[in-house]
C-alpha cells in the first residue's frame, strides 16, 4: 500500500482550473521529484493535499496510510504525520531559532522525544545551533531555508513536503541543502519534493514526475529521466538538434493521465 495515493484530483485555485486528473503514489522511503515550469500546477498539488485550498480538490481522492485526507483541516494533516515546508521559507521572524523549532513541535507531549529530535535537527544544520538565541529574520536565506526545513522536521513526519528548497539561494547553499535532503530521505523520511532546479532535484530522487498545465505528462525512474533527450533538453538545458519538432514527438509518446 503506498504511503500517499492521490487519485485523479481536479483542483480549483481562484478561479483557474489548476490540477486537471492528477494521480500519483508515493511509496515509504522514496524521494519523488515534481518538476514543470511556473504556473504548471506543482505547488498546488502540495496545497491541495495539506487542505490549504479550501473546498478543494474539487473531484478526486487523497488517501494517507489508506485513510482518506482529502478536505481535512491542515492541523488534522500535519497531526497524521506530514509536515510542509513552503516557498518561500516563511519563518517566524520575530521568534529566535529555537523558538521557531520549537513551534514545528507544538502538538507532541513527548519531551524526550523533542529533545532527540532538537539533537538530529542540530546535527544535520550546525549553523542553527550557533544562531539559537538570534531572531529568525536575520538570519541568511539559506540560514532560514535550514530553519524551515527544521522546523518542519520537529514534526516528526513520515511524510515531508518541500516547496522550492532551492529558490533565491546561492549554487554553494543549494549544493548544501540538497545534500541534506538527500541525508533526511536516507534515515527513512519519505519525501515529495516540487523543484524547478530539475538537475539537482533529479540527482537525489528516486523518481521523476513531469508536470505541464495542470496534468502528468512523464514520469520514470531519475535516472531514466536525466537520460531522455527531451528531457535533457527541455529541463536539463542541454542542447539538441531539431528541437521544435523533438519536443512535439515527445508530447505526443509521453503524455499520460
Amino acid at each position: 500500500m503506498p504511503l500517499l495515493e492521490i487519485k485523479n484530483i481536479e483542483t480549483y485555485y481562484r478561479l483557474i482550473y489548476a490540477l486537471k486528473g492528477v494521480s500519483l503514489a508515493l511509496e515509504e522511503g522514496t524521494n519523488t521529484a515534481i518538476l514543470g515550469n511556473n504556473g504548471a500546477g506543482k505547488s498546488t498539488i502540495l496545497k491541495t493535499v495539506m487542505g490549504l485550498i479550501e473546498d478543494q480538490p474539487d473531484k478526486g481522492t487523497i488517501e494517507f496510510m489508506g485513510k482518506r485526507i482529502d478536505r481535512k483541516d491542515p492541523e488534522d494533516i500535519v497531526r497524521l504525520g506530514i509536515s510542509y515546508v513552503p516557498e518561500g521559507r516563511e519563518v517566524f521572524d520575530e521568534l529566535t531559532t529555537k523558538e521557531n523549532l520549537l513551534m514545528g513541535a507544538y502538538r507532541r507531549r513527548d519531551k524526550a522525544g523533542v529533545r532527540k529530535d532538537f539533537k538530529k535537527i542540530y546535527e544535520y544544520f550546525s549553523v542553527l545551533e550557533e544562531r539559537e538565541d538570534q531572531l529568525a529574520g536575520t538570519l541568511s536565506g539559506g540560514e532560514q531555508q535550514m530553519l524551515a526545513i527544521g522546523r518542519a522536521l520537529m514534526n516528526g513526519p513520515k511524510l515531508l513536503f518541500l516547496d522550492e528548497p532551492s529558490l533565491g539561494l546561492s549554487p554553494i547553499m543549494v549544493m548544501e541543502i540538497f545534500d541534506i535532503i538527500k541525508m533526511i530521505n536516507s534515515e527513512g523520511i519519505t519525501i515529495l519534493l516540487v523543484e524547478q532546479n530539475a538537475r539537482m532535484a533529479l540527482k537525489i530522487a528516486h523518481f521523476g514526475l513531469i508536470l505541464e498545465n495542470g496534468r502528468f505528462v512523464m514520469k520514470g525512474s531519475a535516472q531514466e529521466l536525466m537520460e531522455d533527450e527531451d528531457v535533457k533538453e527541455f529541463y536539463l538545458g542541454i542542447k539538441q538538434t531539431e528541437s521544435a519538432k523533438g519536443y512535439q514527438r515527445w508530447k505526443r509518446k509521453k503524455r499520460w493521465r
